[in-house]
């Protein structure tokens, strides 16, 4: 009721709230409160320790677990509330965990090692070991790396792109020369390089994960993926690329809220591991067209999940950091050549069984 220049408003409790002056400060007023009022509950959530902010790429696969954890209500189960920022790119994502907009993002453990060598605390907890493979057309016939001679083989990520940089030193060891000799890459971003492949205009892709999967549903051939490579190169375990990655001050200092955050993450996945319904569900979020693309990609996140981490894990890892320093150099590892102590979160361990 407005009187005098007064405005009584009723609020939670049965209480009026009584805001005076003219019409203009007053709406001022209210949207001040309002504003206030709004920022209560995520104010509330980092008081009690239970608020987690997460960094994503707007249209990331991580966007599929977050999904299935809103829909589940696994966070809240946990006693935690999520906060989700979508972001534009990769950089946006790693500046919003440096300037402490969010509190986990998914990245690597090279880059979480890099930041470690200059002081920052970051420290990580897989996530997946989904990596990518070197899909070929299948008119090509290629049964072997060798058989891309004189081919234009795609390449996402650049010249250090760590997939392309372990496949060179894969050449190196099965054909005895450079890879660079042998074909010609063409670095080019990840939907181009799919829509190139599926037009003919490259032999082969070596692209992310999730690309290589579209691009198996539509017939193209895995000729080599990562997994394969990792043996040869006398790394015997295969090693989850990317993960959750925080401050470990900042997790320290919030337990319930990185614990809870963690496990509703397992269970999102045991959802996704588990139930082909639930992936057709997500079907309009993944952009899957068809159903030989939403299997591809349904099968491909399964394979990628990680049931096991622990010492012999982090030991592989060590041995390829040390390949990756030897051929990526400080544009890609920064200025330690070995893994940075702390890289990987202390103390978590991830089931006992085989991977």
């Amino acid at each position: 009721m407005l009187f005098d220049n007064r405005v009584m408003l009723p609020v939670q409790g049965g209480i009026e709230l009584r805001l005076w002056g003219s019409p203009g400060q007053w709406r001022f007023r209210v949207l001040v409160l309002l504003i206030c009022w709004l920022s209560l509950i995520p104010l509330a959530a980092m008081a009690d320790g239970n608020l987690v902010r997460v960094g994503l790429l707007k249209f990331g696969t991580v966007n599929w677990e977050m999904d299935v954890i809103r829909t589940h209500e696994l966070a809240a189960r946990e006693g935690i509330e999520l906060e989700v920022l979508p972001l534009a790119s990769v950089n946006a994502i790693n500046v919003a965990l440096q300037a402490d907009a969010v509190d986990v993002i998914v990245n690597d453990w090279i880059w979480v090692s890099r930041q470690r060598a200059v002081g920052r605390d970051y420290t990580f907890v897989p996530y997946s070991l989904a990596v990518g493979s070197l899909m070929v057309r299948p008119d090509l016939g290629a049964k072997k790396l060798a058989d891309l001679r004189g081919k234009r083989i795609g390449i996402a990520g650049g010249p250090v792109d760590k997939s392309w940089l372990l496949l060179q030193v894969y050449a190196r060891k099965t054909i005895g020369s450079e890879l660079t000799d042998l074909v010609e890459p063409v670095f080019a971003a990840p939907p181009l390089l799919n829509q190139l492949m599926l037009d003919g205009d490259l032999s082969a892709a070596l692209n992310f994960w999730h690309y290589g999967a579209r691009l198996k549903a539509a017939g193209m051939e895995p000729l080599l993926s990562v997994t394969d490579i990792l043996p040869i190169l006398g790394v015997e375990r295969p090693v989850p690329l990317l993960g959750w990655v925080f401050s470990a001050r900042w997790a320290e200092k919030n337990p319930k809220a990185i614990g809870g955050f963690l496990r509703a993450s397992r269970a999102a996945k045991k959802v996704l591991a588990e139930s082909d319904e639930e992936w057709e569900r997500l079907q309009p979020l993944i952009r899957a067209e068809d159903e030989p693309t939403l299997h591809a990609l349904r099968d491909g996140y399964r394979a990628g999940i990680p049931y096991r981490f622990g010492e012999p894990e982090i030991r592989a890892a060590r041995q390829l950091f040390e390949i990756m320093a030897q051929e990526g150099g400080k544009e890609l590892v920064g200025s330690s050549s070995t893994l940075n102590a702390g890289t990987f979160w202390e103390g978590y361990e991830l089931g006992s069984g085989p991977q």
